[in-house]
């Protein structure tokens, strides 16, 4: 059922790619592509690129093409940031008591990572790696805070590059799309276990320091 509905809303698409101005489609698929996270998130800019090329529009033109569709990739991303950001009280009072974290601790923590440049540098690399999944990056940003400039910023670059190299790909082998398209959503499926094991991590060194005392008090101001 799950897959049948994937199915459904990449077949949409498809329609809307032929339905659509190339930038109109470009910057609505770049936005729902990142609220609706099943979707193969190499799907809209590969197909940009491939009907760039079967419309003999110029590099230059791409390049335009991938911009416009990193600006709705980005205003999508921001909504979900603000969705998980309204929504952490709630999955604060679910899970917090199992790693004995607070809402106020995930706040703290949150602080502590807005650190400006730091924060930009990280976020811009999972945004422009395309093995990473980027709706799981929205969420965390959410869910601690992080500062919504250095946020917005990093994640409009980091597309940027994302996005060049998903229309390129489609852009020169524009013949295999599908293809290109599969083989980059299973390389994705590394950056989902990375990003799970980061969080676990995460999760549970806050639990083991606050359980031994270590004298670390996460809700301490940063320096």
């Amino acid at each position: 059922m799950f897959s049948r509905a994937v199915q459904l809303i990449i077949d949409f698409i498809h329609l809307a790619a032929n339905a659509f101005p190339l930038p109109v489609f470009a910057f609505l698929g770049g936005a729902l592509e990142e609220i609706i996270a099943p979707i193969p998130s190499p799907l809209v800019m590969a197909l940009v690129g491939s009907i760039a090329e079967a419309g003999n529009y110029t590099l230059i033109y791409l390049a335009f093409l991938i911009l416009i569709g990193s600006v709705g990739k980005t205003i999508g991303s921001l909504a979900v940031y603000f969705i998980a950001d309204k929504g952490e009280d709630l999955i604060a009072g679910k899970f917090g008591k199992i790693f004995r974290t607070s809402h106020h601790e995930i706040e703290a923590i949150g602080k502590r990572l807005n650190k400006g440049r730091r924060d930009a540098i990280w976020i811009f690399l999972l945004r422009a790696l395309p093995i990473m999944p980027s709706a799981p990056v929205s969420i965390v940003c959410g869910l601690l805070k992080i500062n919504l400039r250095t946020y917005t910023l990093s994640t409009l670059f980091g597309v940027i590059i994302r996005g060049a190299f998903y229309s390129y790909l489609g852009y020169v082998g524009a013949g295999a799309l599908e293809s290109i398209t599969t083989g980059v959503s299973n390389l994705e499926m590394i950056g989902y276990v990375i990003l799970l094991i980061g969080i676990i991590v995460g999760l549970i060194l806050i639990y083991r320091f606050r359980r031994k005392g270590s004298g670390i008090n996460l809700l301490d101001k940063p320096e």
